[in-house]
């Protein structure tokens, strides 16, 4: 396979998802995580709730087992090219990009861990105070405003049917 069949059947394979992610980072950008979540709105913070939103996604679609593997590690990708772009938008050099995305995906892995735990256990208080806060919530009602925010997605997309998330109709 030729350097270009590979990256246009990336491309290729990628487009299908594209939607989901773009309901994705949607969702992670919504005003109500900012002003009733109090979650800080800077780049840390929409990165916080984009690789949320995403590790929600990507735990629904585990459900799924082999089925959804494929789709999973594309829509993983497609988030390390977003992150990647971005961080060179803002000016971070060539020379560390590679460093940071590193680091976001070492936080993704963490987030979807932290949420794993926080789904079976049946509150996300925890994992949104070390996972969206940083060990610094601004008030009781931040943190039970996000975390039942993303306890309600989660059961949501329990509920959501693998071709509608995968189309990028998120509930």
């Amino acid at each position: 396979m030729s350097l270009f069949q590979r990256i246009f059947g990336e491309t290729k394979q990628r487009a299908p998802l594209q939607p989901l992610y773009r309901a994705i980072v949607a969702r992670g950008r919504e005003p109500a995580w900012y002003l009733d979540g109090q979650v800080p709105d800077t780049i840390d913070g929409r990165f916080d709730m984009i690789a949320a939103i995403l590790s929600l996604v990507l735990l629904r679609l585990e459900r799924d087992g082999h089925a959804a593997r494929d789709q999973s590690v594309l829509l993983t990708e497609i988030f390390i090219d977003d992150m990647d772009g971005t961080l060179r938008q803002i000016g971070i050099g060539d020379y560390v990009v590679g460093k940071h995305v590193g680091r976001m995906m070492s936080a993704l892995g963490g987030r979807l861990g932290a949420l794993r735990e926080a789904k079976a256990a049946g509150s996300y208080d925890e994992a949104v105070t070390r996972n969206i806060f940083h060990e610094q919530p601004p008030s009781d009602a931040a943190v039970a405003f996000v975390a039942g925010g993303l306890r309600d997605f989660a059961a949501a997309l329990d509920a959501a049917s693998t071709e509608s998330v995968l189309a990028g109709s998120l509930p």
